[in-house]
C-alpha cells in the first residue's frame, strides 16, 4: 500500500508542477558543462574538472543522512584506487556549501562537494525531482572526455566504489 501512496504522491505533484521535467541523460550524451559552488563556496567549472580525467559525478539527496553517508565512505575508503585510475570525484546534492563542508570535514572525504541549491546540475544531468528532493535518489555518471560513458540509475550506497570500479575497468 505504501508504493501506492508513493507513486500517487508524485504522479499528483508531477500533475500540479512540482515536478521536474527534465530529460535524463544516457551513455553516449554530451556531459552538461556548467558552474557550480563547492563545499568551499568556490565557483567549480564542470568542463575543467572533466579535463583532468574520467569524472563521476553522484547525486545523494541530503548530506550527513546515513544512505548518504555510507555512499561517501564508500568512495572515500576506495578513493586511493580510485584516483590511482586518475578519477575525479564530485558530489552532488541540494545542500548548502556550509552543510557540504561539515559533511566532508566529519566524514574526512577526500573530494568535492557541490552545493546545487537551485538544482541546475541535477537538471543539467536529467536527474529528476520533486519539490527540490531528487526522485530517483542516487544517480552516478562516468564522464570520460566530454561523453557520458557509464551511468547508474540507482546507486549502492555501500557499494558503490566497487560499482565505480566495474565501470572503470570495463572501459580499459
Amino acid at each position: 500500500m505504501r508504493f501506492r501512496t508513493a507513486t500517487f504522491s508524485i504522479i499528483i505533484m508531477s500533475f500540479f508542477g512540482f515536478g521536474s521535467k527534465v530529460k535524463a541523460l544516457e551513455v553516449g550524451d554530451q556531459a552538461p558543462v556548467i558552474v557550480a559552488a563547492d563545499q568551499n563556496g568556490a565557483e567549480i567549472r564542470l568542463a575543467d574538472v572533466y579535463a583532468k580525467g574520467p569524472t563521476l559525478v553522484y547525486f545523494y539527496p541530503k548530506a550527513d543522512t546515513p544512505g548518504c553517508t555510507a555512499q561517501a565512505c564508500s568512495l572515500r575508503d576506495s578513493f586511493a584506487n580510485l584516483s590511482a585510475e586518475n578519477l575525479q570525484i564530485l558530489g552532488v546534492s541540494r545542500d548548502s556549501s556550509a552543510s557540504q563542508k561539515k559533511f566532508q570535514e566529519k566524514y574526512k572525504l577526500p573530494f568535492t562537494l557541490l552545493a546545487d541549491l537551485d538544482g541546475k546540475v541535477a537538471e543539467a544531468f536529467g536527474v529528476p525531482s520533486i519539490l527540490g528532493m531528487p526522485v530517483s535518489r542516487r544517480q552516478s555518471f562516468l564522464v570520460q572526455g566530454d561523453k557520458v560513458v557509464w551511468k547508474s540509475a540507482s546507486a549502492k550506497t555501500g557499494d558503490h566504489a566497487a560499482e565505480v570500479q566495474t565501470a572503470l575497468d570495463a572501459l580499459k
